[in-house]
Order: C-alpha cells, then sequence, then structure tokens
C-alpha cells in the first residue's frame, strides 16, 4: 500500500467516526428532549364545577401521555383574577365569556383558547324522595315557592351557578322567598353535599357537581329560557406564563378527544 493510499483510507475511517459520533450525538439529543417531554409536569388552574370529572381525565390523560397533571380548583372569579395577576399556570379552564377577557388583556396565548364543555344549572334532591316538576318556567317557580328549604352556590363568592340563580330568581320575582329559605354551602364545601345530608330539601347548582354525589338524584335541568348558553360554555387556554407549552396543547387536545368527550358526557356536560 502505498502512503497515499494509506493517507485516503486513514482520512475515510476518520470521517466515519466524526459521523457515527454526530448520529450518536444527535439521538441522545433526540432521546433527551422526549424524556423531558414525558417527565412534562403541567399546572391546571379551573373552574370548581370540573372537580372530580377533570381529576379523572388528568389520570387518563397521564396514563396515555407520560405528562403529570396538578389542579387547583376555584369559583370563576377567582381564577380569572388568579391569571390576570400572572399567577403560574399552565392551563386554565373558565368559562368563555371570561376566556375571551384574559385574551383581550394578553394574559393568554392567542390562539390557545378551545371550547371543549357546555353546562347549565339544574336541579337534585335527595335519593330516594319524589322528584318535583321543574319543565316548565311556571313549574319550576311553583316548585320553588313549595320548598321549606334549598341551597345553591353563594353569589357573593363569585361562582357562575350562585350568579346565574340570582337573576332567575330575580326574573320569577320570587327573590325575597328564596332569601329566607336559602342556605349557601360553606367554603370549601358543595350544594350536593347539603341535600345529601338533608339539611336542605332542594339543590341547584351545575349538574356535574350532582352527578359527583351518590347520595343525591337529578331532577333535570332548569328550562331552556332560563339558561345561559354563553357564560356556561367553557373552554381551556394557555397561560402566558406556562413553562410546559408542547404538553399543554397535548393536554387541550385530549380534553376534546373521545375519552375525554366521555367522561365529560357521563357527568353530566355537553361535550363541545
Amino acid at each position: 500500500m502505498t502512503e497515499k493510499h494509506a493517507l485516503v483510507r486513514a482520512s475515510a475511517a476518520k470521517r466515519r467516526m466524526q459521523i457515527v459520533s454526530a448520529t450518536f450525538s444527535i439521538a441522545v439529543m433526540i432521546a433527551s428532549s422526549a424524556n423531558s417531554l414525558v417527565a412534562a409536569e403541567i399546572k391546571v388552574v379551573s373552574a370548581n364545577v370540573f372537580t372530580g370529572v377533570l381529576d379523572r381525565i388528568a389520570l387518563e390523560f397521564t396514563r396515555t401521555s407520560g405528562h403529570k397533571v396538578s389542579i387547583d380548583y376555584y369559583t370563576v372569579t377567582q381564577v380569572k383574577t388568579r391569571i390576570q395577576s400572572g399567577e403560574f399556570a399552565d392551563v386554565t379552564i373558565l368559562s368563555r365569556p371570561q376566556i375571551e377577557s384574559l385574551l383581550e388583556q394578553k394574559k393568554v396565548a392567542a390562539n390557545s383558547a378551545v371550547d371543549f364543555a357546555r353546562s347549565g344549572v339544574g336541579m337534585a334532591v335527595r335519593t330516594g324522595t319524589p322528584k318535583p316538576r321543574i319543565d316548565t318556567v311556571e313549574a319550576l317557580k311553583h316548585t320553588l315557592l313549595a320548598a321549606k328549604s334549598i341551597s345553591h352556590p353563594d353569589p357573593a363568592r363569585g361562582g357562575l351557578s350562585g350568579t346565574h340563580l340570582k337573576r332567575v330568581f330575580e326574573r320569577l320575582g320570587i327573590t325575597e322567598e328564596m332569601q329566607r329559605k336559602t342556605k349557601f354551602p360553606p367554603p370549601g364545601q358543595f350544594t350536593p353535599a347539603l341535600v345529601a345530608s338533608g339539611e336542605v330539601e332542594i339543590g341547584m347548582t351545575q349538574p356535574m357537581e350532582f352527578y359527583a354525589e351518590p347520595r343525591v338524584q337529578f331532577v333535570g335541568w332548569l328550562p331552556e329560557e332560563l339558561q345561559n348558553s354563553v357564560d356556561f360554555s367553557f373552554a381551556a387556554a394557555i397561560p402566558v406564563v406556562a413553562k410546559e407549552f408542547q404538553a399543554a396543547e397535548a393536554f387541550i387536545r385530549f380534553l376534546v378527544g373521545p375519552s375525554a368527550s366521555a367522561m365529560v358526557r357521563a357527568k353530566g356536560m355537553r361535550p363541545r
């Protein structure tokens, strides 16, 4: 072998080693990136109404994606205030009008908002007791006036259901009568618990809360003309302070997928 041939072979071998080394480095980077994505943990700040069902959705999302999810629940007003103040979250879930307000304030990322569920207000009574009529406005008014006690979320705390029911009572002209017989759930508790314990005869809030309490039975939705389809449309969006943007996008895609939609429907809401 000539000296020239030896140099050519040595140069070729060196290039092969460089290629192998570069390929290995790229593979390590890809693996590292994938592992980082799988290990991502996202923080979700959600309206109270999704307590229970969102936890189940998060567990299934973690099982299928590897991403971990932590969830904090507050009233709609409290969630909006926290996002406005810049509190860290990767995903926030609110009624659509509140999401639109945050978009205008540039507190959530443009084009990140996705509608995924619709709700409204319904009524429940303790399991085993007769279901009253609420299929018409007049039937609902009669049932409310005949009831000895009722419970619903306190509108003073900023909850969507309580605020809406305050307007419903005003429209029906029974605000004073309802005030005398209403018992609000204390902080940290929900209306279904008061119905289940027998403390009140009737509970009114979003159906999802009733489905989480086996000791109560859902009577039905309030008449359509007393619902608010705009305020009770819920969306998920990504705050501008999010740290795990890709994982947050994956979670929102999961929310509108068939698995999460089935869970939403089973808990008394209507998937988008």
